[in-house]
């Protein structure tokens, strides 16, 4: 029985391995980038869509089936991570396609209708209970699958689950999974977008790259993802595409500029609102996480279907006054000059740096009340899932994601954005009163 933190709970069907259909590249080895490595030591990335139709028992045996023949495309999320030990106590790490299989599970939540999930101020923490592996972190990978599927069925609906590794593939690779998966499930025969597997290497520094001391892959390391996550209110967001406009302009007016985008428009109003309703001194400084896509900030462009990840983290450091008081152009200005100082040079200057000392990021973070660090993006393909009996209704990030932490989706209108945030309950009420930042919504 898997259990929420309070009632309802949900019954367990069944837990099975789905394998590629052919083990013709059973010893492939695929070397990983800095950008993989970097994310060694956080949790698994969680995305799920809820659908409004109850699927019967012969789509959930296709959708094993359908998974299964998805995998012979994507052969590295059947397979595991390899960690070997290296000269002054450094770690190397790559996957192995060895085709040991994701993990698909079963489950009924017998008393949660899709309006239990959507109509609540506060997301449900049932939701939680849709995702499996919850609090597996990414260097766990040795021995947990790289890839898990938690189909729970509802009174009227169905929510799919989805646990990856992040070392293997970022949110935009993440998506173009599910879609691939979603066209073959339907009956197609051919991918839109076949994966480009083959990872970015620079010349001036090769694979594999060294893992520092202390690895996460020891046993001591591993202790803290045993430990349970605590309960953060989550709640999402609503903007509409006219809202976003008026966002955006607002921003450009200010600042004197017509380069300031949509998101970063949006991302600073909803930074400011959150500093200003967490009631930090004035002299303190803030900070907004933003991860920065480089497939097409590289000369030459990588491939638009680049399997893996093709991130850097940006960061925008204010005094919470400044931010506050200089309205929204400001801010959004500061974040639009940082997102435009990656270009080819500078990313491939930090890809040498990573690989040369490598980084990791670390649980937690300085997120919370001083920070927000954002995933995901509006620009993924999230609404046009179809797995052969209509598309989604919702979508949710899961568990792993922290105090602090944003995800940003696309709206199921054209142009319209969801915000999923996890603060604390004090802050999002006191955000909700905040009429500046009712007004957006």
């Amino acid at each position: 029985m898997i259990q929420a933190s309070a009632m309802p709970v949900i019954r367990l069907i069944s837990a099975s391995t789905i394998q590629a259909p052919s083990q013709a590249d059973s010893d492939q080895k695929i070397h990983l980038t800095p950008w993989d490595l970097v994310a060694l030591p956080i949790k698994m990335n969680q995305k799920g869509l809820l659908f409004h139709h109850k699927p019967s028992s012969s789509q959930i045996q296709h959708l094993r089936h359908s998974l299964s023949s998805t995998l012979a495309f994507f052969p590295l999320l059947a397979g595991r991570l390899i960690a070997t030990e290296g000269e002054n106590n450094t770690t190397y790490c790559h996957i192995l396609c060895n085709n040991k299989g994701s993990l698909f599970v079963h489950a009924i939540a017998e008393n949660t209708s899709v309006d239990d999930i959507l109509q609540p101020k506060y997301v449900p923490s049932i939701v939680n209970s849709f995702f499996p592996l919850n609090g597996v972190r990414n260097c766990e990978g040795t021995s947990q699958p790289l890839l898990a599927v938690q189909v729970t069925e509802l009174v009227d609906g169905v929510f799919i689950g989805f646990t990856i590794n992040h070392v293997v593939a970022d949110g935009e690779s993440l998506w173009q999974f599910i879609n691939s998966w979603s066209e073959i499930s339907r009956g197609c025969h051919k991918l839109t977008k076949d994966p480009s597997l083959e990872r970015f290497f620079l010349d001036t520094v090769e694979p594999p790259f060294p893992i520092p001391a202390p690895s996460p892959f020891t046993k001591e390391e591993n202790q803290n993802s045993q430990n349970s996550t605590p309960e953060t209110p989550v709640r999402v967001f609503h903007y509409t595409k006219e809202k976003i406009a008026q966002l955006k302009a607002k921003a450009n007016a200010e600042a004197k500029t017509e380069n300031i985008s949509s998101l970063q428009a949006l991302l600073t109003h909803f930074w400011i609102s959150m500093i200003r309703c967490s009631f930090v001194d004035a002299q303190e400084e803030v900070f907004i996480f933003l991860p920065i896509g480089v497939r097409r900030r590289i000369v030459p462009p990588l491939p638009e279907n680049y399997f893996g990840n093709a991130l850097q983290i940006g960061v925008v450091r204010m005094k919470a006054g400044e931010l506050l008081q200089s309205g929204i152009g400001k801010g959004a200005m500061e974040m639009n000059k940082m997102v435009a100082s990656h270009c080819d040079e500078k990313v491939r200057s930090q890809y040498v740096f990573m690989a040369k000392k490598p980084v990791l990021l670390q649980l937690g973070g300085a997120v919370g009340a001083k920070a927000l660090a954002t995933g995901s993006s509006p620009r993924f393909n999230v609404y046009g899932n179809d797995f052969g009996w209509g598309k989604p209704v919702a979508v949710r990030a899961g568990l792993n994601i922290g105090e602090g932490m944003v995800a940003l989706f696309g709206g199921k209108e054209k142009g319209s954005v969801d915000v999923q945030v996890c603060l604390p309950y004090e802050i999002l009420e006191a955000m909700e009163s905040d009429s500046e930042f009712i007004d957006a919504l």
